[in-house]
């Protein structure tokens, strides 16, 4: 029999404080803040995840699959710790994004989709960030990195890679 997942300490009071937004009738709102904490937890949304969402707000893992594979923040299957996400709209393609891209892929011998052998990165593209009077845009993780060149990626990715 498959082991349940479980939170930690810290990630079940989260939890706790997450859920008691909601009067008990609607738990089931709490899905997606819950999401992204269990992405926190385990840095990407498995089945066993699912199934934890799925009995702390009464509900078939079935329900909480639909949220996670709706939404594109939520990893499906592991990433690196870095999650690099060029922007590929109109705005970013007018400022350079494929070269932007491009690059990253040489430097990291990444394709679409990959991760590193050492779990350091993974390479994306993404829909727009909301820059794009700055392209071309870069996230990682959660921080933007806008005004991109060759050069601004070799010294972020130098940044990143020490830690």
């Amino acid at each position: 029999m498959a082991t349940m997942l479980e939170f930690t300490d810290a990630a079940q009071e989260r939890a706790a404080e997450i859920l008691s937004r909601y009067p008990d009738e609607y738990k089931k709102s709490a899905v997606v803040p819950l999401l992204h904490l269990a992405q926190e937890e385990w840095g990407y949304i498995s089945p066993e995840a699912m199934a934890c969402i799925a009995e702390l707000i009464k509900c078939s893992p079935i329900k909480v699959a639909e949220i996670a594979t709706f939404y594109p923040m939520f990893n499906k299957e592991p990433v690196g710790e870095n999650v690099l996400s060029v922007c590929h709209t109109l705005p970013c393609a007018l400022t350079g994004c494929a070269g932007i891209f491009t690059h990253l892929s040489e430097k990291l011998g990444l394709k679409l989709g990959e991760t590193t052998e050492d779990g350091r990165f993974t390479l994306r593209k993404s829909e727009c960030l909301a820059a794009c009077d700055r392209g071309p845009v870069l996230l990682v993780n959660r921080r933007l990195h806008t005004h991109l060149t060759p050069e601004k990626i070799d010294d972020l990715l130098k940044q990143l890679q020490e830690g």
